[in-house]
């Protein structure tokens, strides 16, 4: 009798693995940390559920009044317990590894998804926060919401590339003016790039740092500034005075210096890329017709 229990059991896992899966208990105290996973989870419906968020959360504003666990990459352990979480989300950014170490160890559930600037990428990740909100439905309709609003941008560029060339990129990520790291290949900030019809000019790995000369010899058609602390011409202001080399680069000339919210760039694709895509492409593409939000969501 108990052989059978144990076949019978076996053979739902094999037959219908969802329903068992769904058997489980779905986690309630959430710590999520980066700030595009945070806002997946809210638009999934699961803002009830977080009850701490990192520095890089701050959209919608609502995460900014939830306890704070610090920046992703210092996450520290007693803070974090101290919330009682079930669960602390993020991506492979998230650490350092000995305080992951410790909170696994304390029965603290780690799910780390990936950061990737990928389409396959983010529909692995919004699955897989579909099975641990229980609504795998919602993460899916997401994806190809998300899917079909970058497909209509795409046709917006190719429509703006055939009256206009596509321009030289740089993106400079920095803090209140200090030297500016310049995003290269292998970046979220390489495929915003892309993704909006610009070529970035960028050909090194990573984020790096460039010399004033550097930047000078690059002479970017378009600089996008995304600083962690100010915004707007604030942030432009502040990387001409940290880098004057950049006030005789054509950008600065023809006042092409397009300013970006830093929080885009941090734990992969969020729900708000496809509006900063359309902000940056009609800076690349200013000849052509903006990408209103209407025209976003036409059939």
């Amino acid at each position: 009798m108990r052989l059978a229990n144990i076949l019978g059991g076996l053979a739902a896992v094999l037959l219908f693995p969802n329903v068992v899966l769904a058997a489980e208990p779905l986690p309630q105290r959430w710590v999520s940390s980066g700030g595009a996973l945070s806002e997946w989870v809210v638009l999934l419906g699961g803002e009830s559920k977080l009850v701490g968020v990192d520095t890089t959360s701050r959209h919608p504003a609502s995460l900014t009044k939830l306890p704070s666990v610090g920046y992703q990459r210092q996450l520290a352990a007693e803070g974090i317990l101290a919330l009682r979480p079930d669960l602390l989300l993020g991506s492979e950014e998230m650490g350092p590894p000995p305080v992951l170490a410790q909170l696994a160890a304390a029965g603290v559930r780690i799910e780390r998804l990936t950061a990737r600037a990928e389409l396959d990428s983010l529909q692995a990740n919004l699955q897989r926060l579909g099975q641990l909100l229980g609504d795998e439905v919602a993460g899916q309709r997401a994806f190809v919401d998300y899917q079909a609003r970058l497909q209509s941008q795409q046709q917006w560029v190719e429509q703006a590339q055939r009256s206009q060339d596509a321009p030289g990129v740089l993106l400079l990520l920095g803090h209140a003016g200090g030297s500016p790291l310049v995003g290269g290949i292998d970046t979220a900030a390489d495929w915003l790039i892309s993704r909006a019809g610009g070529r970035n000019l960028a050909s090194h790995n990573g984020y790096k740092a460039l010399s004033s000369e550097a930047l000078l010899a690059l002479d970017p058609q378009v600089v996008v500034v995304a600083d962690r602390a100010l915004e707007g011409d604030a942030a432009r202001q502040a990387l001409l005075q940290q880098n004057p080399a950049l006030a005789g680069t054509r950008a600065a000339r023809e006042g092409r210096l397009l300013a970006l919210d830093p929080t885009l760039l941090v734990g992969g694709l969020g729900p708000r890329v496809p509006d900063g895509l359309a902000m940056l492409a009609a800076g690349f593409y200013p000849a052509s017709q903006p990408l209103t939000a209407e025209a976003k969501r036409e059939p």
